[in-house]
């Protein structure tokens, strides 16, 4: 018997993701439709609810990208489908899509690679150095931010990672 998969986000940087290929992501936490989603999102369809975590991986790669200054202004999302027994529970917060991963998500784990383009670089730079502010409730860093999150990232294959990797710098 096979465990159940489960598609969990994880929020990444550019010089995280160059590390995937060969040591997968080690990464403690990432989001997920969550028991705890569901029930906050009652209303919403599976697509919507995998959005919902979709957006706050990418809002947890601009705290990544605050602490790393020097990694390239984009966040990164990362897709991936691992074994139930891989994906812990969250902190159980009604509405929260957080997960704690188990084990590192490996290459042959990844569904997509989602990266911002190079429009979004400038509204990325802002809003990494004022996401802290923002989380704790300042409207004009919290408008900063949502102008970052107003860029769709882009989606890559997994067999696009080199490419990716050479051009997001």
């Amino acid at each position: 018997m096979t465990d159940d998969l489960v598609r969990v986000y994880v929020p990444a940087t550019v010089p995280i993701l160059a590390r995937l290929r060969e040591q997968g992501l080690s990464v403690e936490r990432a989001h997920a439709v969550t028991p705890a989603l569901r029930e906050w999102y009652a209303e919403g369809d599976e697509e919507e609810l995998e959005y919902v975590a979709f957006t706050r991986a990418a809002q947890d790669a601009l705290q990544l990208l605050r602490a790393d200054p020097d990694a390239p202004r984009r966040r990164v999302v990362v897709s991936a489908d691992l074994p139930a027994a891989a994906v812990g529970r969250g902190d159980g917060e009604l509405g929260s899509s957080a997960v704690e991963l188990t084990r590192p998500v490996p290459i042959d784990a990844v569904a997509a690679i989602h990266v911002d383009g190079s429009e979004a670089v400038e509204d990325v730079a802002a809003a990494a150095e004022v996401v802290a502010e923002a989380l704790a409730g300042d409207p004009d860093a919290q408008f900063t931010v949502d102008g970052a999150e107003d860029h769709e990232l882009e989606w890559y294959d997994v067999t696009e990672l080199e490419l990716l990797l050479r051009t997001a710098t």
